[in-house]
C-alpha cells in the first residue's frame, strides 16, 4: 500500500483508462485487457508457480551450522552481562567488549566477500530519559552487502545485542540473554556469513543493534539514518527471542514453528491513510501484511523443515521489538519470535525459587532450532535480495462506475525483467489466491469488477523470481 493516496493528477492519459476498446485501439502495446476467460484459466494454475528450489538457495541454506550458532550464544553469554548501561571499556565483561567482539566478527565475514560488504560501528549519544539515567553512548554494528544490479532497494535483518534482568536499570548483575537476544544475533552473524560470499541484485543489511530493552533506541537510530539517506527500505526483519522450541512449562509447542507478527494498520498511518482503508477495505493489506504473505511462499516448511506461523498483530501484549522501529517510518517490516515464550526465562535475575530456574540460560535454547529459524530468514532474505523490487505507484482507478478494474503502475527499472502479474482474492481470503500474467506493460483492464475482491500487482524477472505485492492507492477524481 502506498503511504498516501494518489490524486489524479498523477495519471497519465486518464480518459485512455474508461474504455477497453479504447485502450485497446490507442496503446496496445502499454496495456493488456483480460477476459472472464482468461482470468479463470490463470486463477486455476494458482498464484504461483509449483514450487522449484534453486540450486545454489539450497546450497546455501546446507551452510547454516547449528554447532556455530551455539559457539555464537556461549560467546555472547560469557560477557556477564549486555546491559546497555553496563561497562563500554571492561575489555571481557559488559556492553562494550561484547559489541566489540562482534565487530570483529562482522569484519572477518566481510573479508570474505570480495569488498562487497562493509562494516559500520554506528554510535550515537541517548540523552536521560525514564530508562537511560544519564546520556548514554549505544552502538550498533552494521554490515552492508551491497546490491549489484538496483543497489538502492534495501532488506534489512536484525537482532538486539543488550540484554537485561528483573530491573530495566539494573546493569551489574549477571544478564546472560541467551534466547534474549543472543539467538537473534546468532541468526544475523550467520546469515552475515553465508551471504557474504554471495552477490544479489538487492542490497541486504545485517544489523547488530543496541539499545532494545531500554526503548529500542538503536534500531530507532539505525532506521531514522536510513530514512534520511533516502534508503528504499522494502523489508525488514527482527529475529528476537528465536532460541527455544519448547517452553518448559509442561507444555509442548511444535519446534518446528516459528510465530511471524504482522501490524494491519500501519504505524504511520495518517487520517489520510486511514480514510483510504476503510474506503477500500484495505486495513489487511498494508506493506508489512504484503511482506508477511511473501515471506510465507518464500520460506515453506519443505524448504526450513520450519512453518511460519502469521499473528496479524503488531506484536504480543505489553511488548515490542526493533521492527516497531522501522514500521514508525512506513517501511514494511515484521517480528520473528518463538512459538510459546516462558517469561521465567526473561527479563529474570538468575536464580532458583521453589526449585524453579529463573533466567535467559543457555540450557534453555535449541541450538538447532536457531539453525532453522536462520534457514527461514534466509530463504525469504534471499528471494528478496534475488527477486525484481515491488512495483511502485500502483494504482487502481475508480473515477467512474463500471464493473471493469484499470491497474496501473511504474514501470520497474530491472534489465531482467519479464513481466508482471495481478493477483486478486475474495476480500475474505487472508491469502492471494489467484494470478493472471499481463505480460511487461504498465497499465492494465480487467473484465473482473473491483467492487468484489482485492488486487495487487507483482513484478516477475526472466528467472522466474516474483516481487512482493504492491497494493493499489486508489484514484477517484
Amino acid at each position: 500500500m502506498e503511504n498516501n493516496p494518489v490524486s489524479a493528477r498523477s495519471v497519465p492519459n486518464r480518459r485512455a483508462f474508461l474504455s477497453a476498446s479504447a485502450i485497446t485501439a490507442v496503446a496496445a502495446p502499454l496495456i493488456s485487457v483480460v477476459s472472464p476467460a482468461s482470468a479463470a484459466q490463470a486463477a486455476a494454475r494458482g498464484v504461483a508457480a509449483p514450487q522449484k528450489f534453486d540450486k545454489d538457495l539450497l546450497a546455501m541454506l546446507r551452510e547454516i551450522d547449528p554447532d556455530r550458532i551455539k559457539a555464537i550464544i556461549l560467546k555472547l553469554v560469557s560477557f556477564g552481562t549486555r546491559h546497555t548501561l553496563s561497562s563500554q571499556t571492561d575489555p571481557v565483561r559488559g556492553i562494550g567488549a561484547a559489541t566489540e567482539w562482534v565487530f570483529g566478527q562482522m569484519q572477518a565475514i566481510a573479508a570474505t566477500s570480495s569488498g562487497r560488504m562493509t562494516v559500520q560501528k554506528q554510535s550515537f549519544v541517548q540523552p536521560a530519559g525514564p530508562r537511560i539515567p544519564t546520556p548514554t553512548t549505544i552502538t550498533n554494528v552494521i554490515a552492508t552487502l551491497q546490491g549489484t544490479a538496483s543497489p538502492e532497494r534495501f532488506y534489512v535483518v536484525t537482532g538486539h545485542l543488550d540484554s537485561r534482568v528483573t530491573d530495566v536499570l539494573n546493569f551489574t548483575n549477571d544478564a546472560p540473554g541467551a534466547d534474549d537476544d543472543g539467538s537473534g544475533v546468532a541468526v544475523v552473524l550467520e546469515l552475515a556469513r553465508i551471504f557474504a560470499t554471495r552477490q544479489f541484485p538487492g542490497t541486504l543489511v545485517f544489523g547488530i543493534v543496541s539499545g532494545e530493552e531500554q526503548g529500542t533506541f538503536g534500531s530507532i537510530f539505525m532506521a531514522n539514518q536510513m530514512n534520511a539517506a533516502g534508503n528504499d527500505v522494502q523489508g525488514m526483519f527482527s529475529n528476537d527471542i528465536v532460541g527455544a522450541s519448547q517452553a518448559f512449562d509442561g507444555t509442548k509447542p511444535d519446534p518446528h514453528t516459528l510465530r511471524l507478527f504482522l501490524e494491519g494498520v500501519p504505524t504511520n498511518a495518517t487520517p489520510q491513510v486511514i480514510q483510504l482503508l476503510q474506503l477500500v477495505g484495505g486495513e489487511n493489506d498494508g506493506l508489512s501484511r504484503q511482506l508477511g504473505r511473501f515471506a510465507v511462499t518464500s520460506a515453506p516448511r519443505e524448504l526450513t523443515d520450519m512453518n511460519i506461523r502469521v499473528i496479524w498483530r503488531r506484536d504480543r501484549y505489553l511488548r515490542g521489538s526493533d521492527h516497531n522501529s522501522f514500521q514508525a517510518l512506513g517501511f514494511p517490516a515484521a517480528r520473528f519470535t518463538e512459538p510459546r515464550e516462558n517469561f521465567n526465562h526473561e527479563h529474570q535475575d538468575v536464580r532458583v525459587e521453589n526449585g524453579v530456574q529463573f533466567g535467559d540460560l543457555p540450557q534453555f535454547v535449541d541450538f538447532n532450532y536457531v539453525a532453522r529459524v536462520a534457514k527461514v530468514n534466509a530463504s525469504v532474505m534471499w528471494a528478496l535480495a534475488t527477486g525484481p523490487s515491488m512495483p511502485k505507484n500502483a494504482q487502481i482507478v475508480a473515477i467512474v462506475l463500471t464493473n471493469t478494474t484499470t491497474l496501473n503502475w511504474n514501470a520497474n527499472t530491472e534489465a531482467n525483467l519479464a513481466g508482471y502479474e495481478v493477483v486478486w482474492r475474495e476480500t475474505t481470503s487472508p491469502t492471494w489466491d489467484h494470478v493472471i500474467p499481463v505480460g511487461n506493460v504498465t497499465t492494465v483492464t480487467l473484465d473482473i469488477a473491483k467492487d468484489n475482491v482485492q488486487f495487487g500487482v507483482r513484478a516477475v524477472d526472466k528467472a522466474g523470481n516474483r516481487s512482493p505485492v504492491a497494493f493499489p492507492a486508489v484514484v477517484t477524481s
